[in-house]
């Protein structure tokens, strides 16, 4: 059963980026992945992709063919492949295989990254890319939502009233497992103060007082905001998590929640391995040994080391000039202790040849 994430946002809210970061991050953890490029404009990829859509149609070969532009030479492309989604199962199951026999562990299934295009209408409205989805998980594969909202526009209340109503938008189209992520939040502070905590823009609590501010700023659109912010209340649906990808932390505290939101992380308490039934054979590892009854506690538990959103305003907010002086210091010293260990092994390489000759 092949787990995966289909990353999607408007366009330039870091799709690619985050792709390639997801694929550098589980190549560190010793994960398999497979990067799926379904951007047809997305050529070439800043990640080595596996599959890509231009192996099928190409953008520019769509909008030639048939006079569009190029908005709808993207569409076109994305209905061309669910009218081919035979290509694409197959394109799947044989990269899947590809991976499986790398290292001979047949049930070693490796995690898939899709990345879509940023035609916001593909997921919110647009049949094809929810008719892809859905034959992809009848066919047995675990999908997960990411969406990405650039983070600048929480320093903007209208615009972030406008990306909750396309968060809540695209949750209720896809219908998948759904986590948005405001990311790019390392850039944040250079667009200006925000009216409010950034645990008020991740939690989506109380909208009354961002309804208060556009009523103050925009008069006019009171009674709208007021109706746009009551809907996305009543569904109780909206909540982000945060992202700045070349920090590390913050791309590991991400990829949990998505295992998490998938059920793909599941590890069992010393306990429950003592209860499970053949848990106790010999030297097996814990990722060895049957884990059934860890989905309940782990599905309950919350997640470890999980960053506190105050924390990640002081850094990336608040302070992020005291940080980064901080951080490219710790840097400094990192390299300089590395520099140090290959002088170290090398001079013993030297001695132990000097010896031996």
């Amino acid at each position: 059963m092949p787990f995966g994430e289909i990353v999607i946002g408007s366009p330039g809210s870091g799709k690619s980026t985050y792709a390639y970061g997801k694929y550098q991050l589980l190549s560190a953890l010793n994960r398999k992945c497979i990067v799926v490029n379904l951007d047809p404009a997305n050529d070439p990829t800043p990640y080595p992709s596996a599959i890509s859509l231009s192996e099928l149609i190409t953008l520019k070969d769509a909008m030639e063919e048939f006079g569009l532009g190029p908005n709808g030479g993207m569409l076109y492309c994305v209905e061309y492949l669910e009218a081919n989604y035979d290509w694409l199962e197959g394109r799947l199951k044989e990269e899947i295989e590809k991976e499986r026999e790398k290292d001979g562990k047949s049930d070693d299934e490796p995690w898939l990254v899709f990345d879509l295009p940023g035609q916001v209408e593909l997921s919110t409205n647009h049949d094809s890319l929810k008719h892809i989805v859905d034959k992809l998980v009848k066919s047995g594969f675990r999908l997960a939502a990411v969406h990405l909202c650039d983070a600048h526009y929480i320093t903007d209340a209208s615009k972030y009233v406008s990306v909750l109503l396309l968060s809540l938008r695209t949750m209720l189209h896809l219908g998948l497992p759904h986590i948005n992520v405001l990311s790019k939040l390392d850039l944040v502070s250079k667009y200006g103060e925000l009216d409010f905590n950034l645990d008020f823009y991740t939690e989506v609590q109380d909208l009354s007082y961002i309804a208060d501010v556009l009523k103050e700023s925009h008069p006019r659109f009171g009674a709208l905001t007021i109706a746009i912010c009551d809907l996305v209340e009543d569904f109780g649906l909206v909540g982000f998590e945060t992202l700045a990808v070349e920090d590390k932390q913050s791309m590991l505290h991400l990829m949990r929640v998505v295992d998490r939101a998938l059920g793909y992380a599941f590890v069992a308490s010393d306990k429950a391995l003592a209860e499970e039934p053949g848990s106790g054979q010999g030297s097996k590892s814990r990722s060895d040994a049957p884990n059934t009854n860890a989905l309940f506690s782990s599905a309950l538990s919350a997640i470890p080391n999980a960053p506190h959103v105050r924390d990640i305003q002081e850094r990336w907010i608040d302070n992020k000039e005291v940080y980064d002086e901080w951080e490219e210091g710790e840097w400094r010293r990192e390299g300089v202790a590395v520099a140090e260990a290959k002088a170290r092994e090398k001079a013993a390489e030297a001695e132990t040849k000097r010896k031996a000759g």
